[in-house]
């Protein structure tokens, strides 16, 4: 970590830079990462800013836009005797009418695992059983997965795999008009793997400014100023805030294990709907790996949202946590009620956490 980018006094230097290009005019931009905001929340970065620029929350979380029907894939895959391995907040999402969590609690063989190296080391370890590795994730966690694909899965695991692209996503925001953002405040950790040249369709296509930003508090303020500077030029591009970490082409490698083992196909999120060209499917080689083929499991209607939750306007930005009548009420980290306040990632989570609810 650098620590002068926890600076507070070159922090203070950012917000004073990003009041002066204001200048009290409006602005809004968007991030799609948990861990952006993560960051804005924990260290107040809305309270510092001036009231005139606006930060919109948009969907970054893996578990949070991981549809029902996708979860109650993996609950009807434990109710036939398999055992499901999975992540401790995908455990505790509710899918249409149960969560995992629930379904262990009523005897199905479900444990919680960090990675997928830890999950094909427990099924080795037992050789006998048959289990499925239930895999959300985004940009930066398919890697992971098409590497253990290609080194090759022992016999008696297979995964259900819940993994999506993030740029589409932004692409499809930009379409949404009742959506109203300048510009992208762009993942660090999806672009180590993608690299910033593919956000220039973004920037140029769209003329939507792009800044890739890393972490820290300063990270976010120094995109911000750049944002700023870009819509009073009127010159959209892409930035790279983060280029200590990222660079224009990415991980070559990891990219070509993605190619290897997934072909892409329209995908639904929860909360959004479809979503063109942003779903990984196993290829056709694949069939071992790929345990709805394997196992002969559809996916069913399912319902993403129940009655009262507003995880659907959160999830896109339209709505901040505190303005659905379950936050903090009904629908808290230790009860959830909707997905969004159940991981460390989802917004109503983070809100909830550095909040007066807390």
């Amino acid at each position: 970590m650098n620590l002068s980018f926890r600076d507070s006094e070159l922090a203070l230097k950012a917000v004073d830079t990003i009041k002066k290009l204001s200048n009290g005019e409006s602005y809004s931009f968007m991030h799609v990462c948990g861990t952006h905001e993560q960051t804005i929340t924990k260290h107040g970065l809305r309270s510092l800013l001036p009231e005139n620029i606006k930060l919109i929350s948009g969907p970054g979380c893996p578990v949070c836009i991981t549809p029902a029907e996708e979860i109650d894939a993996a609950i009807a895959m434990a109710e036939d005797g398999l055992t499901i391995l999975t992540y401790g907040d995908m455990f505790r999402v509710p899918g249409t009418e149960k969560s995992l969590a629930q379904m262990r609690a009523s005897g199905s063989d479900i444990k919680i695992v960090l990675s997928i190296g830890e999950a094909v080391k427990l099924a080795r370890a037992e050789d006998k059983k048959k289990f499925v590795f239930f895999s959300p994730g985004l940009d930066t966690t398919a890697p992971t997965i098409a590497a253990e694909v290609l080194r090759g899965l022992p016999e008696n695991i297979s995964i259900l795999n819940s993994l999506r692209l993030t740029l589409p996503v932004m692409q499809l925001l930009m379409g949404m008009g009742d959506l109203h953002f300048q510009g992208f405040i762009a993942p660090g950790h999806v672009s180590a793997i993608i690299g910033t040249d593919v956000y220039n369709l973004i920037a140029e296509t769209h003329s939507m400014p792009v800044v890739i930003s890393g972490f820290e508090p300063l990270d976010v303020l120094i995109t911000i100023a750049l944002l700023i500077r870009q819509v009073n030029e009127g010159k959209p591009k892409v930035e790279n805030e983060y280029s200590r970490v990222v660079n224009s082409k990415g991980n070559i490698k990891a990219m070509e294990a993605l190619e290897r083992v997934f072909k892409v196909r329209s995908g639904r999120w929860r909360g959004i709907g479809r979503v063109p060209f942003s779903k990984l499917e196993f290829r056709d080689e694949y069939f071992n790996a790929d345990a709805m083929k394997r196992y002969s499991v559809k996916l069913k209607k399912s319902v993403d949202i129940p009655p009262g939750c507003s995880c659907h306007l959160v999830i896109i930005g339209k709505i901040e946590p505190e303005k659905c009548i379950m936050f903090g009420n009904q629908c808290t980290p230790e009860k959830p009620f909707g997905p969004c306040m159940v991981s460390s990632e989802g917004t109503c989570n983070i809100y909830y956490r550095y909040s007066s609810h807390a």
